[in-house]
């Protein structure tokens, strides 16, 4: 049961990317304003495009992973990608015009990341479904 909701949690988490990456590049500063910072971007949005595609890349991957059953895969790639949260929790909390009501959502990413990561690296993999997989030989 934790493992499907693991499997939730993560799939959620990729689509909410996805949104996150899309609103990053159809409207940048309206995204900005929501991840926690103020850029002086003078109509260069090179960082607001680059975030987009970023958090669009993971979101995909994490679906992807999920949509294909692939629990070590997604496990992985959810511990490894903790660091992402941290690192812009940091940066958020690093402004002096920001509080931790800013870098809620991080925090929220990080810890949904690292106990999902550990639930589904514990897990086993079901009998019914190692019938299925090709095996390396």
């Amino acid at each position: 049961m934790t493992t499907k909701i693991c499997y939730a949690l993560a799939f959620l988490t990729g689509l909410g990317l996805v949104f996150i990456g899309a609103r990053f590049l159809l409207s940048p500063e309206i995204a900005e304003a929501g991840y926690g910072i103020h850029f002086k971007e003078q109509g260069d949005y090179s960082f607001h495009y680059i975030k987009g595609i970023r958090d669009i890349f993971s979101g995909l991957l994490l679906c992807t992973f999920v949509l294909t059953n692939e629990r070590r895969a997604l496990a992985i790639t959810l511990l490894a990608g903790t660091i992402v949260p941290i690192a812009d929790m940091l940066v958020v909390l690093n402004k002096s015009y920001n509080s931790v009501q800013q870098a809620m959502p991080h925090i929220t990413a990080i810890i949904i990341c690292f106990v999902c990561a550990m639930v589904l690296l514990a897990s086993k993999t079901s009998k019914k479904l190692q019938k299925h997989r090709p095996t390396l030989n």
